[in-house]
């Protein structure tokens, strides 16, 4: 039922869309035999909305993989650079946010490491229709170039923080943990609490022993609830590292290799002495970097899928 319900939620669009355009092109073989100018308003309005409905559900058909459609898990940490990259690890994260606040998605936050000027790492699950395949390819290395305001100088500086989106995996899609591949630790959530944080091991870790994959979950007060949490982002997690793991394997017989993996550079934000964010890998950029600050990054995220289908 739930394949038949995902194949029903990406025919039925087409099929509206086939037929809204059968009825506005008879409506202009109608007009232009009458010599009617009158509805040209009406009908070029309508083709303005056929066409950004097109161009949405041309979208969701490059986002075809087998979890495209699920939500996701949103890492976020900083790289060298102490305070500003701390800062800066902050404004992506808050980027995000703000990106699916736009969506309409709903966002929870699962673990968070602050450190003095902003964050060290953070995680949030964001659960709505394509979460991830709009975010897979924000997965890498993120550049920030600006005049540091920690700076007592007022030089420029570079700061670099990682992404790292991996889906929520639903019951379809088995991954087998094994309990002795698994090491749990408990310890006290910090941040916001109240007393409670404070006298029980509520927040929950775990590490994957044959990988090293470790994840956290502090955000609830009730130890079960952490342990749900950190296991959903485990299985994900594991999932994510074991087709990674299948595409080198695969790699090892392509002519080519993919250039875009975990660690690399994906895209700079400029602040200064211009404005201007840039994506290495489709060359799509922007000069209004608080727009895209402020969550206006659909533009990076479309070129990117366009340019995984036509290579």
């Amino acid at each position: 039922m739930a394949e038949l319900k995902a194949l029903k939620s990406r025919y039925e669009p087409w099929r509206a869309l086939k037929a809204d355009v059968e009825d506005l092109t008879a409506l202009l073989e109608l007009a232009n035999e009458a010599g009617d100018e009158s509805q040209s308003g009406e009908i070029e309005e309508n083709l303005t909305k056929i066409s950004l409905r097109y161009t949405k559900q041309n979208l969701l058909e490059l986002m075809s993989g087998e979890v495209d459609r699920n939500g996701c898990f949103l890492s976020v940490h900083s790289g060298a650079g102490g305070t500003e990259a701390c800062d800066w690890t902050g404004m992506l994260y808050r980027m995000y946010l703000r990106w699916a606040e736009r969506r309409g998605f709903a966002v929870e936050g699962v673990d968070m490491l602050e450190a003095e000027g902003g964050i060290k790492s953070a995680t949030c699950k964001i659960e709505g229709a394509y979460a991830y395949g709009y975010l897979k390819g924000e997965s890498g290395v993120h550049r920030l170039v600006r005049i540091s305001p920690f700076d007592a100088n007022a030089r420029r500086h570079t700061s670099f923080a990682s992404v790292y989106a991996f889906p929520i995996l639903d019951d379809s899609i088995e991954v087998d943990i094994k309990s002795e591949d698994l090491r749990v630790d408990t310890y006290r959530s910090g941040g916001a609490g109240g007393q409670h944080v404070n006298k029980t091991d509520s927040a929950v870790r775990f590490t994957h022993l044959p990988t090293g994959i470790v994840v956290a979950c502090q955000s609830e007060r009730s130890q079960t609830m952490n342990r749900a949490t950190a296991m959903s982002m485990l299985k994900a997690r594991l999932y994510e590292y074991y087709r990674q793991e299948k595409e080198k394997e695969n790699e090892r017989f392509a002519q080519e290799k993919k250039d875009i993996s975990w660690g690399n550079q994906i895209r700079s934000y400029v602040f200064q002495p211009y404005t201007m964010v840039k994506d290495y890998r489709t060359k799509a950029e922007s000069g209004n970097i608080q727009a895209v600050m402020d969550g206006d990054i659909d533009m990076f995220i479309e070129e990117y899928l366009k340019h995984t289908i036509n290579g």
